[in-house]
């Protein structure tokens, strides 16, 4: 595919993300080259791939292709730069399109699903969040926790379902599916669910508790 050279290196976030994630996309991340998807529109409606999915993916590409974020602390990082690719399916879950090659080598891909969620093509396909952007606001405040927590307990296996949750709220913005975050009153819970549900492995689930937090380091925006 041909790309498009005139990249600024720094990329610019969207609106919709809060400020604390626009401040991590637009301080921490870095922009490459990203390929042009338009022009592979006719070849791709020839091999039958619907109209409305090739648009969803050249809109992916359009917003967040060629933005390389800082590794995720889990999924081995996630995606090394978002980039979409050519839509697959149908399958019994609709048509999916990748969302970015994997940081290492991994037995699961980064997908985007039907409904625009952003999760991982294991033995299952599995949601982590509700969209891209969510992806990219787990993203950001795993960052401002980790720089502001004092302390920072991670918990695997069997012993994830026995972290007590009384007292915290579901973090919204992260749009949680199969993963998501959990705020008290002076520590943030991260619980990552995905790898543990796509490939039916309870040991792989895992969870951060980021201690020590004032108002500032539970929100940052």
């Amino acid at each position: 595919m041909r790309v498009d050279a005139r990249t600024p290196l720094t990329p610019r976030a969207p609106e919709r993300l809060t400020p604390r994630a626009r401040y991590f996309v637009e301080t921490h991340g870095l922009c490459v080259p990203r390929r042009d998807m338009r022009r592979h529109r006719d070849v791709w409606l020839q091999h039958g791939i619907p109209a409305v999915e090739i648009d969803r993916a050249v809109a992916f590409q359009e917003l967040w292709g060629g933005i390389a974020l800082p590794p995720a602390p889990a999924y081995e990082g996630g995606p090394r730069v978002f980039e979409a690719d050519v839509p697959e399916g149908p399958s019994a879950d609709g048509w999916r399109f990748p969302a970015g090659d994997c940081r290492v080598s991994m037995a699961h891909g980064f997908m985007i699903g039907p409904g625009n969620e952003f999760g991982i093509d294991a033995d299952r396909w599995t949601p982590l969040n509700a969209s891209t952007e969510g992806w990219v606001e787990a993203l950001a405040l795993a960052h401002h926790a980790g720089h502001w927590a004092k302390t920072i307990t991670k918990i695997k296996g069997d012993a994830v379902d026995q972290v007590d949750l009384d007292g915290f709220e579901p973090v919204p913005e992260v749009q949680g599916l199969a993963d998501n975050w959990w705020r008290g009153k002076d520590s943030l819970i991260a619980i990552y669910r995905g790898v543990a549900v796509g490939f039916a492995a309870p040991r792989c689930l895992e969870a951060h508790i980021y201690g020590g937090l004032d108002p500032w380091g539970l929100g940052g925006h």
